[in-house]
């Protein structure tokens, strides 16, 4: 990948992950092809902070079916990224 700034694709606010804030774990939504290393690269450079750990979840898309076809929703990847306790994702807190 090129653009680092294209990894993220977006934030996920949730209740779970707002529950994980407080405990410095932010949670982004990811291209499919990001590895680890790309996503807190991407981190770092888009908001000024310095990632500790990346955890990476593959959701499957689901089965589907809309009148008479069947099909599968979107496939797409989660990112848990946790930075230092003194460090703060400003997108999160203005939110």
């Amino acid at each position: 990948m090129k653009d680092t700034t294209s990894v993220i694709i977006e934030p996920i606010v949730t209740e779970k992950s707002n529950i994980m804030r407080e405990k410095n774990k932010y949670v982004f939504r990811v291209l499919l092809k990001a590895n680890k290393f790309q996503i807190m690269k991407a981190i770092k450079e888009l908001f000024s902070v310095h990632p500790i750990k990346c955890n990476i979840i593959n959701h499957r898309g689901k089965p589907k079916r809309v009148r008479y076809q069947n099909g599968y929703t979107s496939s797409w990847k989660k990112a848990i990224v946790t930075i230092p306790s003194e460090e703060k994702i400003g997108i999160f807190e203005g939110a």
